[in-house]
């Protein structure tokens, strides 16, 4: 089944099973994680880095290549994958049969398979209600937690901590956490987050899951619109207010990916209907290429 799109992968109902054939395509690693220093058996190569030992650069390779490629041994990874998917009530929303909620749970759990692969370590946390929850922390057997804990994971509520503060991430290695959500927000509560957990050794890779109609919104006729953390409802002509939707979800996008461009973080928009593993190859080839 070939870059599964998020509808065949949901009506396996098999977290793990969906993760793993997602994670199977993927011919490249979220990351070059496995480092070596004079081990005799070679992996990979790896671009150089300040602070190798220039004895390491495959010079001939260089001559080819033009490029200073360092080779690499097996060793257990260093790196630490936290893991931070949102529960808020929003995450419930749903087109053509795929919840954003479910999406988001393959993703991570492709991610996981991926990191599980490369023995990185791994962590699982949820935001919801204003907190963060920590699910599974690092430690053995954090794959199968992880699988677990997302196939339970339930979203609901909203998520109005405006300066929030988790002293949980407080990196003392090399990170890379990964978010899921739908980066919506009342005022600046996601940017608030990110900008409290930036820092030079973790990396944040931000998927922002939306729904066709929340960027193309080409509805006709009467509806009744729902706000999926509040309950509050209203009933609109799609028409009537069509111009003034898109204007303003152009308006926010566009922010919205000016505010993010810092240092070490990345933003990944990702349609419901777009196949999960076309969405984790364009990030990990982008990722490389970088």
């Amino acid at each position: 089944m070939p870059l599964q799109l998020a509808t065949e992968l949901v009506k396996l109902n098999n977290l793990q099973l969906a993760g793993k054939l997602v994670s199977d395509e993927l011919l490249l690693g979220i990351h070059a994680s496995k480092r070596s220093g004079a081990g005799t058996e070679f992996e990979q190569y790896r671009h150089y880095e300040p602070g190798d030992d220039p004895k390491r650069i495959d010079w001939k390779l260089f001559a080819r290549t033009d490029r200073h490629l360092v080779r690499e041994s097996a060793t257990e990874s260093n790196l630490h994958i936290r893991f931070l998917l949102d529960l808020s009530g929003s995450m419930n929303y749903e087109e053509e049969g795929v919840s954003r909620l479910e999406y988001a749970k393959i993703l991570l759990a492709s991610l996981a398979y991926l990191g599980y692969r490369q023995s990185d370590q791994m962590s699982l946390y949820t935001l919801q209600n204003g907190g963060l929850q920590t699910l599974v922390p690092a430690g053995k057997q954090a794959f199968q937690k992880i699988l677990y804990a997302l196939q339970n994971a339930q979203a609901s509520g909203q998520w109005l901590n405006e300066r929030p503060r988790f002293p949980e991430f407080q990196p003392k290695q090399k990170e890379l956490l990964v978010l899921a959500s739908d980066f919506l927000q009342v005022g600046d509560e996601w940017l608030q987050l990110i900008k409290g957990i930036a820092s030079p050794r973790r990396e944040i890779v931000i998927f922002q899951l939306l729904g066709k109609q929340e960027t193309d919104f080409d509805l006709k006729g009467f509806y009744r619109f729902k706000d999926l953390e509040t309950g509050r409802e209203i009933e609109l002509q799609a028409e009537a207010v069509r111009e003034q939707f898109l204007q303003a979800a152009t308006q926010y996008l566009q922010k919205l990916e000016e505010a993010l461009r810092m240092p070490h973080v990345h933003l990944i928009r990702a349609r419901l209907s777009d196949p999960v593993a076309v969405v984790l190859q364009d990030f990990l080839r982008a990722k490389i290429r970088g």
